[in-house]
């Protein structure tokens, strides 16, 4: 067995290997090749989903060179711009682009079954836990989250490096990061993510200059003429001149903030390395029809919300985590403030579980979403619904508005990525998205203590012990290479050393 499992492994390095430098596929058979590309991703990609968009970068980017520099950045500002889990939709869209629709959808359960199952056994352990937990607990879980929220950090400093073009963006990177730690609400952060937008639109397109000028035209030509003759006639003279000067301007060839990268992409670039891409990515009519039939489907869904609330638990938890997973902008540090208000306001998972739960599962590699997993299995206890249908429910009603409102979108993509407007939007969100990781970074700083008596979540400030943790996972990413699953190792035995220094 063990022969067997070398070989396969041995095969799957060696195919890596030759596919880095050239992008060549390891297998004909579109599935097995997804596979070898793809496997390793759900056991080591840990630090959620700010460091993952850094992997696939290095992995899809400079690696593989499936897409280029510019594809990914306005590939990555779409994925923030919709609701779900940003880093799922990201490896999703690329295998899309890469071997079609189909394969695509099969590398989504390739990248977030195995956490799940594991955040399902998680949940079943934590349902049969006691009230208290043995005090070094407690410091292993504290030091975990720390780790986590220095690598969070990291990832946030080096997506703003890509995010900053221009003052603008540094601008609207700083506005997302403050704005969205004053305050809190459902209808906030998308907001926060149409105003960037918004400003890099009416940046990009001068229409503050256009409007300005029309203002002054209009004002010049209002203006009676001093002599009748000679006046009349500069003033219609300056005024083909400017409209001549104001075409030139408008002139399509080299807008604001748009890249000599973005100008040389093909019309087909969304067909993949492979040009195997699927018709859902090329046809705007079946993009529309696709979003038209997830709108009618969260309708219907939010109406029997309403009309059959408190009949049956597993109906009332699809539907709060569908109606989470369709509002929920920013990924999944975003998802976890929200999830709480669904599933602990109504009284289904006690606070503590919940916090139990988060500090753990921020430990796994793979999507924050499979959190959701282990959400739903507790909130179906006591009840006549079985964990691993609670745990099901979970997977499906958190992952697929994001997905299914993506798929639809990439098709809508091939029409609307040739608009100016668009490309200058996208610009604004993948610049306001980076500043709501920052966000998320003092967010999980603020409820990442745990103890006996603070099983509700309490500041690492508490103890220094815990922001030196922090930092040693910063420091220890940005200057020795120290990767995301060392550092959460190493946040976890420090959290052990506090203990056995202040408690013991």
């Amino acid at each position: 067995m063990s022969s067997i499992w070398s070989s396969l492994r041995s095969v799957l390095h060696n195919g890596r290997s030759k596919l880095l430098p050239s992008g060549n596929t390891i297998s004909s058979v579109p599935a097995l090749d997804m596979l070898a590309h793809n496997w390793s991703l759900a056991f080591t990609s840990f630090g959620g989903p700010t460091v993952h968009f850094q992997i696939f970068h290095r992995l899809f980017v400079e690696g593989y060179k499936w897409i280029d520099e510019t594809t990914y950045q306005q590939m990555f500002a779409l994925c923030q711009a919709l609701c779900g889990p940003g880093s799922t939709k990201m490896l999703y869209a690329i295998n899309v682009l890469h071997y079609g629709f189909w394969t695509g959808l099969l590398s989504l359960f390739v990248w977030s079954l195995p956490m799940a199952i594991a955040a399902f056994g998680l949940a079943v352990g934590i349902s049969n836990v006691g009230e208290q937990l043995p005090l070094p607990v407690y410091a292993l879980l504290s030091g975990l989250n720390s780790a986590t929220v220095g690598i969070i950090a990291l990832a946030a400093v080096q997506l703003s490096k890509k995010a900053i073009t221009d003052t603008l963006t540094r601008i609207l990177v700083f506005f997302g990061a403050t704005a969205g730690m004053l305050y809190n609400a459902l209808w906030y952060f998308p907001v926060l993510m149409v105003v960037g937008g918004t400003a890099t639109v009416v940046w990009d397109l001068r229409l503050l200059q256009r409007a300005w000028r029309r203002v002054r035209k209009r004002s010049a030509n209002s203006e009676p003429p001093v002599e009748e003759g000679v006046e009349l006639e500069r003033v219609d003279r300056d005024g083909q001149e400017g409209s001549a000067i104001t075409q030139h301007r408008m002139k399509p060839e080299a807008p604001i903030g748009r890249s000599e990268s973005s100008r040389s992409i093909p019309n087909g670039e969304a067909e993949g390395a492979s040009g195997s891409a699927s018709r859902v990515t090329r046809s705007w009519k079946l993009g529309a029809s696709i979003v038209a039939a997830f709108l009618a489907s969260f309708v219907v869904v939010m109406v029997c919300r309403g009309l059959f609330s408190d009949v049956y638990r597993g109906f009332d938890l699809f539907a709060n985590l569908y109606l989470a997973g369709t509002i929920i902008f920013g990924g999944g540090p975003v998802v976890i403030p929200l999830l709480r208000e669904y599933v602990v306001g109504p009284g289904w998972v006690a606070p503590r579980d919940f916090l139990l739960g988060l500090a753990i599962t921020q430990a796994f590699p793979g999507p924050n979403f499979n959190f959701a997993v282990y959400l739903g299995t507790l909130a179906v206890a006591g009840t006549n619904v079985p964990p691993a249908a609670g745990a099901l429910i979970g997977y499906l009603a958190i992952f697929t508005p994001g997905i299914w409102l993506h798929t639809g979108f990439m098709g809508l993509w091939t029409r609307a990525r040739k608009l100016h407007a668009v490309r200058a939007c996208l610009r604004g969100l993948h610049a306001a998205a980076v500043g709501l990781v920052f966000t998320a970074v003092y967010r999980l700083f603020e409820i990442g203590y745990l103890d006996e008596n603070v099983q509700g979540g309490g500041s690492l400030s508490r103890d220094p012990w815990w922001v030196v943790i922090l930092a040693t996972s910063f420091v220890g990413g940005m200057s020795f290479g120290v990767s995301p699953p060392m550092a959460i190792i190493i946040g976890a035995v420090m959290g052990l050393i506090w203990y056995a220094v202040v408690r013991a």
